[in-house]
């Protein structure tokens, strides 16, 4: 496999015919790398099953792992799950942030993505000039995994050194200089009430 793209760009105003590059390699099917406020993703478009594949080849997931749905706002996140209102208003008041929230989906997301029994998916609005602006240049959500390693205990927050580890495996490499350096707080709704199932990036006070 070629190596991949390499798309390095401004943090404050990232250049747009980057950005579009980026969107057609997804639209063409492709699986980028891209910087957030907690560090590294994989992303690939709604739908793209080869790449969820090869993200779980990548790091090492089985079936029951999270997909995660990021949005650009969060006027969006309901066309994806289902929420009662204390987990709208909830939910409202946290992003955009570094937390992930898994709760069940809606028939707009592909079976592929969800875990097998409970039919929940992620969602999140990232809290980055980057991510934001590639989510707007798409005009849609991303599919998107936090790049951690197998081996690893944090995602991988150096644009640099990603293209240098999986510029094998992957399609692009989007590169803003700037990242979190903490995987996001993962907050389950998913059995009716808050529950934290991964302490992270985001403040966990609003759901104890």
């Amino acid at each position: 496999m070629a190596h991949s793209h390499y798309y390095p760009v401004h943090p404050v105003n990232p250049q747009r015919r980057s950005l579009n590059q980026v969107v057609a390699l997804l639209r063409d099917g492709g699986l980028i790398a891209y910087p957030t406020d907690s560090g590294y993703a994989f992303g690939c478009r709604l739908g793209n099953k080869d790449a969820l594949e090869r993200i779980r080849r990548i790091r090492d997931l089985d079936e029951k792992h999270h997909f995660t749905l990021v949005m650009s706002e969060f006027a969006q996140v309901g066309q994806y799950v289902q929420m009662e209102n204390w987990v709208f208003r909830t939910i409202k008041a946290a992003v955009p942030g570094r937390y992930t929230f898994i709760l069940r989906a809606t028939r707009d997301v592909p079976k592929v993505m969800l875990h097998p029994k409970k039919h929940t998916v992620g969602v999140r609005v990232p809290d980055h000039v980057t991510s934001l602006a590639l989510l707007d240049a798409l005009g849609e959500p991303i599919v998107s995994s936090t790049l951690i390693l197998p081996d690893a205990e944090q995602p991988m927050d150096d644009g640099w050194q990603v293209q240098e580890t999986l510029g094998h495996e992957l399609d692009a490499v989007l590169d803003s200089g700037d990242c979190g350096t903490e995987p996001t707080t993962v907050v389950d709704f998913s059995s009716g009430e808050a529950e934290i199932t991964r302490m992270g990036a985001g403040d966990p006070t609003p759901f104890q």
